[in-house]
């Protein structure tokens, strides 16, 4: 009776580990893909399991799309090892990565489409002369 008293206990004191990333750009409401999953529109929370590196696409309306990586830090309790008494400990511990960008007006001009094709035209004949 002590032993299935002292495990309800112990599970009772258990605390946990939450990871969240944080994204918000300027100007909101941009459509976000972390790892070509879709998140939400910024600002978007959501949780993670592991630490590293991230790919992330940003597209809003009227807005050059970003895409790019980011990085999750990892901080001390989240190292081999140490992770498993943090899991264990009878506390709860937040980590909170943000990430913020900026979505520049969109380029879709197409004079300077053009410009940049014909420049590109040329230079490709002059590579095929040699």
């Amino acid at each position: 009776m002590r032993l299935i008293l002292f495990i309800i206990a112990s599970s009772l004191m258990l605390g946990c580990v939450k990871r969240t990333i944080s994204i918000s750009s300027n100007p909101p409401g941009a459509l976000v893909w972390v790892n070509d999953r879709e998140v939400g529109r910024t600002p978007v929370s959501f949780n993670f399991t592991y630490h590293g590196e991230y790919d992330i696409r940003i597209e809003g309306e009227g807005s050059e799309p970003i895409m790019t990586t980011a990085w999750t830090d990892r901080p001390f309790w989240d190292a081999p090892f140490v992770d498993l008494a943090a899991e264990v400990a009878p506390i709860n511990i937040d980590t909170k990565t943000v990430w913020h960008f900026e979505l520049g007006p969109l380029k879709n001009n197409p004079e300077e489409l053009l410009q940049r094709a014909k420049k590109l035209r040329t230079y490709t004949q002059g590579v095929d002369r040699e």
